[in-house]
Parts: structure tokens; sequence; C-alpha cells
């Protein structure tokens, strides 16, 4: 996934979730419905989440130093890890407070035809946003690859948030609009508390799912599936190298990779083969996986036992 990419997806979002966060705190000032303020934290908590997404990868860019070698690209692991955080305890853990305050102390929606509206603005402006980051998905979700395994597999964090965000969006907004339109049927405002708590929960279940798949690229995730086999035979099919003794990857950051692999030559070669042997194979290795920017190989003698003839 490209930066600018990324950032598009973010932006889009951002925009829309501050014009509806304004939308829906206007409603809720004119209705009193208790789904409107909980969209409307959860809006603001998205908008937020935004911000720290842009930070993150404003951050993430800065130079490699001494006390940071390998550059600073896995701080935005870190700062879509705290947007998980922050989806749960302002979004999850407020809309069921006021859930259950609605319950109980229940009292009836007033213009109820101003949240309605607000809700079906904005549906359509989330639809927008969720369209925009399927479209930049598009351009970095292989031939195939279901949206589940993207989430969990992508090395970038923003879009993959950012399509959770605006899915639960969607979905917090219908359990709204059933929230506020079971109470105006009925006149019963008890629906329109019940909606609150979904949403709560809906945050809250999102935020444990951005919350495990940050965590894993935090503590550090090798190279995929495809990228591992596609290394091992970049590795493997020059002439020059006898066998693979052992490789282990690491993502610095969602753009680079570190490969480091201990590689067995043949006996006979002197330093300068080898030296141009290595430089063949780093080559086939950058070729193969382009964000395998970090490279250390290790030559060895190939040590196998030979069976006796």
């Amino acid at each position: 996934m490209s930066a600018s990419g990324g950032n598009r997806a973010i932006i889009a979002a951002f925009a829309a979730n501050l014009g509806i966060a304004l939308a829906k705190f206007t409603a809720w000032i004119f209705s009193g419905s208790a789904s409107m303020l909980a969209e409307g934290i959860h809006s603001v908590a998205d908008s937020g989440n935004q911000l720290l997404l842009l930070l993150g990868g404003k951050r993430a860019r800065r130079a490699a130093d001494r006390e940071h070698p390998f550059g600073h690209g896995r701080e935005r692991y870190v700062y879509a890890f705290v947007v998980a955080i922050i989806l749960f305890s302002v979004g999850g853990l407020f809309s069921i407070y006021e859930g259950v305050e609605k319950l109980t102390n229940p009292h009836e929606l007033e213009n109820v035809w101003i949240p309605i509206v607000v809700l079906i603005i904005a549906i359509g402006l989330e639809s927008f946003s969720l369209r925009t980051a399927v479209k930049e998905s598009n351009h970095s979700r292989e031939k195939g690859q279901s949206w589940v395994s993207f989430v969990r597999r992508a090395k970038a964090p923003e879009l993959p948030v950012v399509l959770l965000e605006d899915v639960a969006a969607l979905i917090g907004l219908v359990l709204a609009m059933l929230g506020v339109g079971l109470t105006v049927i009925t006149g019963d405002s008890v629906f329109d508390a019940i909606g609150t708590l979904m949403i709560g929960t809906l945050l809250i279940v999102v935020a444990i799912v951005l919350g495990i798949e940050t965590k894993s690229l935090l503590v550090g995730e090798g190279a995929t599936e495809g990228d591992h086999d596609r290394i091992v035979a970049a590795i493997t099919d020059g002439p020059e190298v006898s066998r693979l003794i052992h490789m282990k990857t690491l993502y610095l950051g969602p753009d680079e990779l570190l490969v480091a692999a201990k590689i067995a030559f043949a006996g006979d070669l002197g330093l300068p083969e080898v030296a141009a042997a290595i430089d063949a194979v780093e080559s086939r290795i950058r070729s193969a996986v382009p964000v395998a920017r970090v490279i250390y190989l290790e030559p060895d003698l190939d040590r196998t036992p030979v069976a006796p003839g």
C-alpha cells in the first residue's frame, strides 16, 4: 500500500466524520436521542483516530538515527494500537454508559424527524468514506484475497483500521436508525437506549479486533507466506548458492522488511567470488520482494554430510 493511498482514505474518513459529528450533536440537542449522542461521540472518536493515524504516518517517515538505527517505521503500528484503545475507551464505554443511563431515566424524544434526516445523510457520507477505503485497499489487496484475510494480514495498519471504522460506523448508524425508528413507532424510549447499548457493544468488539491485530504487528511479524517463498526462491535459484541454511524476516515498518539469512557457498570460492555472489543474491531478493530493503547475508561453507557411496 502506498502512503498516499492510505492518506487519501484517512483524509476522506476524517472529513466525513467531522461533518457527521456536528450533525449528530445538533440532532441530539434538538431531539434528546441517546442513540444520536452515542453516534456523535463515535464520530468524534473516529475523527481523533484519523488524526492519530496521520500523525503516526508522519513520524514514521523520520530518518534513522543512532538511537533508532532501523528507522521509525513501526510508529505507525503504535499509533494504530492507540486508535484501538481510544475507540474502545471513548466510543464504546461512553455509549454503554449513556445507554444504561437512558434505560434507568427514560424520556420522550422530541423533533424526531431531525435525527432521522441526520442518520440518512450520515449513512450517505459514511458510504462515501467506505467506498474510498475499499478503492484504496484494492490497490494492495492480493487477487482473490478475502477482506477478512486482508484485515488480518495487511502490514500497513491504516487501511484496515479505516475499513473497520467505516463498517462499524455504518452498522452503528443502522442500529441508531432502528432505535430511533422503533421509539417513534411505539412511543417507548427504551428502544433508543437499547440502540445506544448495541452501538457501544459494536465499538468494543471492533476495538478488540483492532487491538489484537495491531498487537501482533507491534510484537513483530515476518514476511507473508508468499513473500517468504519468493525470497527463498530468489536465494536458492542462483548457481552460486549451495543451499539456504536458515533465514529470518521481520517487518521494521509497513514498507520495510528485514531479511537475515545464512547461506552455504561452495568451499572453493575466493573472497571476491563470495562477495559477488552475495551481491547477486541481494539483487534477486530485492527484485522478487521490493519491500525487502534491509538485507544481511552471512556466507558459510556447505557442511552437509555426504552419504557413503
